[in-house]
């Protein structure tokens, strides 16, 4: 009876952390970095993204206040980078430059902040009340299976969808993306401010 309800648990992480950490919904821009010839790894990018959100898990708040930074400054600085990610895919433009290394782009922006950002982050705290390490720790390896198939299926997209398609799609899913950045960076700036006060 309890390993039911342990497998209950881990479905229930896996349905509060999937929608923040979305990897359906960032289809959209990792089509726009394949537009732009940046090579996407995906099994480097779903690794990468786990073991920084099982770092987070076990060890965030700790380095975090070693540094002497907190959850809300850290998200508000994720929401910036996703805002500029926004702006990027509404106005045509690169922000980004692809100078780096081949395959830095699937550490950043993708594997930070996109999938294993402030958001998530704060969604891991909030449910470690609720939850035991292990069955955050199963939910989030799904999510990473989701995320690898969903990176792997971007081509296949872009050959149903078309070039127009694709670019209708982008243009959409930079004005969700930006409304989610001014709301996350809002929220968390505003608790400063009220803290600061």
């Amino acid at each position: 009876m309890s390993f039911d309800i342990r497998i209950l648990n881990v479905i229930a992480a896996f349905l509060v952390l999937m929608p923040i950490i979305d990897p359906l919904g960032s289809m959209p821009i990792i089509l726009n970095m394949k537009a732009k010839g940046e090579k996407i790894e995906s099994f480097r990018v779903a690794l990468i993204s786990f073991i920084i959100l099982l770092v987070f898990q076990f060890a965030g708040e700790w380095v975090l206040s070693f540094l002497g930074v907190d959850i809300r400054s850290f998200a508000a600085a994720g929401a910036i980078i996703l805002f500029l990610m926004a702006i990027e895919m509404i106005c045509d433009i690169e922000i980004f430059k692809n100078n780096g290394p081949e395959g830095a782009s699937s550490i950043v922006p993708l594997a930070f902040p996109l999938f294993a950002g402030p958001g998530a982050f704060a969604a891991i705290v909030a449910i470690q009340a609720e939850y035991k390490p292990m069955e955050i720790v199963i939910a989030l390896f799904l999510i990473m299976v989701v995320l690898y198939i969903t990176l792997k299926a971007t081509d296949w997209v872009h050959k149903v969808l078309g070039d127009i398609g694709i670019y209708i799609i982008r243009k959409f899913f930079g004005v969700v993306l930006l409304a989610i950045s001014v709301k996350l960076f809002a929220e968390n700036i505003a608790y400063l401010v009220s803290y600061v006060n």
